[in-house]
């Protein structure tokens, strides 16, 4: 103990200052800001390749930080997507299976989330943006461990009515703390930046952990106009051209929060994560498309990759490596275990199916951290174990792809052979269908 002792004196008296500042900053914890886009396709990005899309400022947070190549969503649609996100959990397993329509029925309750944690560790929370995890008093997001909430509980809104328009009749949606509120004519993308703002600003003295879902790039396609005539003169075609306005909208907004958190001197003690809930939409409120998936099958509905995997970000330089890319397959699920450790304290339940990608984050060759994942929507399943995949009941919703699911009820892919999930293997090796068929757990099972 004295020898500890002494070195700490020595280490005080000769290290220099900025590096002992450092440290001390590093001992306190950081803040949080998780950023979930809505229906934004696997390479819709400029740090992921996109030559027709303009994002300097979420590239940025590549720059500044580390990029995944591998992650996986909890679900291919919305509502269980965050709840596997929040709970570190397959949504199935916390209720959430499926999207939650309004009337206050169904929805995330009773499960510990990745806010009730922040809160037990003495942090300011917030979800700003969508909701869409339940419309009764025990699915608010009050219920499950924000001190504040802004946004709206469906599914999508009109950026500036505000209005869900989803099915009749047509309702207002746009909620402060469980009260209405009313800003007709007004940008969501400014409001829920504005709100994020004024929280931060509210929270001054304490950590803040704020989950920032953002209604971007989600039906409907509304950027800005400088936006849409940027990429009219640049010959884009209809629909990318829309889809892409609303991206670059929704990433200046990106910059303008990051801006804000450098010019109170915040950024540096902030870690931001950045991702997408699931792949990008081709559903006729969409314009049948728009996103890009790049390589891989499928999209928004569908457990081929295009449908799963997704962009995303972590950028904490204090901590983590820059411009770092990372090929390890990984999980949403894994944020909550991954940001407890980051900030030193304890997820409130043990009962977690993602792991810490800590090791992964310092090291690109950092061991997987999942010998299996599984996924389930509606009669489809899937399963991944290694470089192999097996989907059952298959679906695709992008026009003209040829795959009839009843032709093929049985879908095995080898991704490192094979990423674009072109080649059924099924028929070849009736052994792997049988072995990944029989991994999956009791949730997963056809109804």
């Amino acid at each position: 103990m004295k020898s500890k002792t002494t070195l700490a004196l020595v280490l005080a008296l000769f290290l220099p200052s900025a590096v002992l500042a450092e440290t001390a900053e590093l001992s306190r914890p950081p803040n949080v800001v998780l950023i979930y886009t809505d229906d934004q396709g696997a390479l819709d990005l400029g740090c992921y390749g996109s030559e027709d899309l303009l994002t300097p400022h979420t590239d940025r947070l590549a720059e500044t930080g580390v990029r995944f190549t591998t992650m996986y969503a909890p679900a291919p649609i919305c509502s269980p997507s965050r709840a596997g996100l929040l709970t570190g959990r397959y949504p199935a397993t916390v209720g959430v299976p499926g999207n939650v329509g309004r009337g206050g029925g169904g929805g995330l309750s009773g499960t510990a989330t990745m806010a009730h944690m922040f809160q037990r560790a003495g942090y300011a929370t917030a979800l700003i943006g969508k909701w869409h995890l339940g419309h009764g008093e025990n699915n608010s997001p009050q219920a499950n461990g924000f001190d504040h909430s802004f946004g709206h509980l469906g599914g999508c809104i009109d950026n500036y009515s505000h209005f869900f328009y989803w099915d009749g009749p047509n309702e207002h949606d746009l909620w402060r703390n469980g009260s209405r509120v009313a800003y007709d004519g007004r940008y969501f993308p400014d409001l829920v930046i504005g709100e994020a703002e004024e929280f931060i600003v509210r929270s001054q003295g304490k950590p803040f952990f704020i989950y920032l879902a953002m209604n971007t790039p989600h039906y409907p396609y509304q950027g800005e106009e400088k936006w849409l005539q940027h990429y009219r003169d640049a010959g884009v075609a209809h629909p990318r051209d829309l889809y892409n306005a609303f991206v670059s909208s929704q990433d200046e907004r990106i910059g303008r929060l990051v801006a804000f958190l450098e010019q109170r001197g915040l950024l540096d003690e902030t870690i931001l994560v950045f991702q997408s809930d699931h792949g990008h939409s081709v559903e006729e409120r969409a314009h049948f498309g728009g996103g890009n998936a790049g390589p891989f099958r499928g999209a928004k509905q569908s457990l081929f990759e295009g449908g799963l995997r997704v962009p995303s970000i972590i950028s904490f330089p204090k901590r983590l490596p820059q411009n770092a890319v990372r090929h390890q397959i990984v999980h949403a699920m894994d944020w909550l275990p991954t940001l407890a450790e980051l900030c030193g304290i304890e997820p409130v339940d043990d009962r977690l199916d993602g792991r810490s990608m800590v090791a992964i984050l310092e090291s690109s060759e950092a061991k997987e951290i999942h010998e299996t994942l599984y996924w389930a929507y509606q009669n489809q399943w899937a399963v991944r174990q290694g470089p192999w995949k097996l989907i059952r009941n298959p679906r695709n919703p992008v026009r003209g792809d040829g795959l009839a699911a009843s032709d093929q009820p049985w879908f095995l892919s080898n991704l490192e052979e094979d990423p674009g999930e072109r080649n059924n293997l099924a028929a070849k090796h009736p052994d792997i269908v049988e072995r990944l068929a029989n991994a999956r757990p009791e949730w997963a099972r056809e109804p």
